[in-house]
């Protein structure tokens, strides 16, 4: 199948010819087409009808589109740095495995700050974007830093060298709200902690193990012994703030003479030897995540799997797991914006989520069904269907809603966390030094976010770059960003969005339409030269828009 990019009539030739060439400065608009909606995607076309605006056809409605394009995970980036890393993986001896540096460790943004250095396993120190279109960031610069425990964070926030720390440990909440000169900031409960089952791998092919392992989990001891205050047992993949949660479906509870006879019925030799395989990095969806590890090996050894665990570093981990590389795995999910498509269609109606093996005909057709109707009410029957196909199936089984906290300095002015988004350092104020000093739980893994998925990646990248629309600090409500205004047609399969005029990337370049489309034709279009990035799997691409344009077929 072969996009169809549409410039001017000598790169309309070019492109015709296979070759996705960006239009140099000053050239006309970008776009890009599927022929049709038959390779299975939801996006129709791209266009650049003009400088200053952007429209979207779809194959379907989508009423979340607008929180969609918010996410950090559609930022736009520069056309220019896109095809400048497009040529140096034509130029490299391996162009298929080539990892776009540049892109990763260099980008060029329209945020508030912009990239100053960045001393892997120590620091990455931002500035102050003196190009950026909006209010100026009220401090010089941020220095974030990493440190995987909890106790070392506190002590520093404590001594004064951090201003804000990620994720307090469960039994410091105390502490902190007991300190006058710190505040304990608590983070709305939007998340899911899940046990995944991998059903590529024999014998969590059979069902009867998986709904067995299921009923082995003493949810309720692992949040009483290992979470915090705030925290609750997961009935289901969403937590109850979000749209598409329904109450009155079937969930798995404990019951471990069930799941031993679930077990014995299921036919498999006894016991099974397998790994669980997690990394090390604090979440609000897992505050101890070893401690947790070693607590479901246990629980997992009564039904008669011996489970060895198996940590591996971050970024690896997430790309090991999208990839479907492990049996099973530790993981959770945190709210990007509030709407059941960014749990269940993220991990259950995503060609590129791999993490529990083949994808359920059944559970797929009912998300597609919900994802494409604006009437709320209509939606939710479907989605208890969903969430019930969900406990039958088991692709995971989900284990806890995590309550959790950041913490910062009392004299650190405007602090605030949020449910949806990161926490926009350049609204902060320090009365005393020209920084913001943030130590996070982990490092991100790149700077270059439409092609990750970890949340302290995402920290990093929202202060560079930014999408179509935001998130407000406040309430987490899609408003306007790269785009002042936005609007769709009856039946919400065209969508046009009116850029802000006057806006620089950091380099001094002028952004525009283009760049709007070559970021999302760097997602979209496998087969285009700009598809280059850290994994090339872009999750959130098959998440948010289902598979790409001209992916190769999959492997049988």
């Amino acid at each position: 199948m072969k996009a169809v990019l549409r410039v001017l009539p000598l790169l309309a030739i070019i492109a015709l010819l296979g070759v996705a060439v960006l239009p140099a400065a000053g050239q006309d608009m970008m776009s890009e087409s599927a022929p049709d909606c038959e390779y299975g995607g939801s996006i129709k076309s791209i266009e650049a009808v003009d400088a200053l605006t952007v429209k979207f056809t779809l194959c379907a409605p989508d009423p979340a589109l607008p929180a969609k394009v918010a996410f950090s995970a559609m930022a736009i980036h520069s056309a220019d740095q896109l095809q400048a890393a497009a040529d140096a993986a034509a130029a490299s001896a391996d162009p298929a495995s080539y990892v776009a540096d540049d892109l990763l460790n260099n980008p060029i943004g329209t945020g508030p700050y912009k990239l100053d250095h960045w001393d892997r396993g120590n620091e990455l120190v931002l500035t102050k974007n003196d190009s950026y279109w909006g209010t100026p960031a009220i401090e010089p610069s941020v220095i974030i830093k990493q440190n995987a425990e909890a106790s070392a964070r506190l002590v520093e926030l404590q001594a004064g060298t951090a201003d804000g720390v990620a994720l307090v440990a469960p039994g410091d909440f105390p502490v902190i709200e007991g300190d006058t000169n710190l505040k304990l900031l608590p983070i709305p409960p939007g998340n899911v902690f899940y046990l995944g089952i991998n059903n590529a791998v024999a014998p969590f092919d059979n069902i009867k193990v998986r709904q067995a392992i299921a009923h082995a989990i003493d949810k309720q001891r692992i949040v009483d012994n290992f979470y915090p205050a705030g925290s609750t047992v997961a009935t289901q993949f969403m937590p109850p703030s979000i749209f598409g949660y329904t109450p009155d479906s079937k969930s798995n509870s404990y019951d471990l003479d069930l799941a031993k006879q679930l077990m014995a019925d299921s036919g498999v030799t006894l016991p099974i030897e397998t790994t669980l395989s997690y990394r090390n990095v604090v979440r609000g969806y897992l505050p101890q995540p070893p401690i947790v590890a070693a607590d479901l090996q246990a629980q997992l050894k009564e039904i008669g799997i011996n489970v060895t665990l198996n940590e591996v570093e971050s970024g690896a981990f997430i790309a090991g797991a999208t990839a479907g590389q492990y049996p099973l795995t530790m993981l959770g999910w945190g709210a990007d914006y509030p709407d059941a498509t960014n749990f269940l269609d993220y991990h259950f109606n995503n060609p590129a989520q791999k993490q529990f093996g083949a994808q359920d005909p059944k559970l797929t057709a009912l998300l597609t069904q919900a994802a494409q109707l604006a009437d709320p009410a209509a939606r939710l029957p479907i989605y208890k269907q969903a969430n019930d196909e969900i406990a039958d199936f088991v692709p995971m089984e989900p284990i806890a809603n995590g309550g959790s906290a950041d913490a910062y300095l009392a004299k650190i002015a405007n602090s605030y966390v949020s449910g949806f988004a990161a926490t926009q350092f350049a609204l902060l104020e320090d009365p005393d030094d020209d920084n913001i000093v943030y130590i996070g739980a982990g490092e991100p893994i790149s700077l270059y976010c439409n092609d990750e998925s970890d949340g302290e990646t995402f920290r990093a990248c929202e202060q560079i770059n930014q999408s179509l629309l935001a998130f407000a600090p406040a309430d987490g409500s899609v408003v306007a960003a790269l785009a002042t205004e936005w609007s769709a047609n009856d039946d919400l399969t065209e969508w046009t969005f009116k850029l802000r005029d006057g806006v620089k990337f950091s380099d001094g370049s002028t952004f525009d339409a283009n760049d709007v489309v070559a970021s999302y034709i760097a997602m979209w279009d496998a087969a285009s030269p700009l598809h280059v990035g850290n994994t090339k799997q872009f999750s959130y691409w098959g998440a948010f828009f289902g598979a790409f344009l001209n992916a190769p077929p999959a492997a049988s």
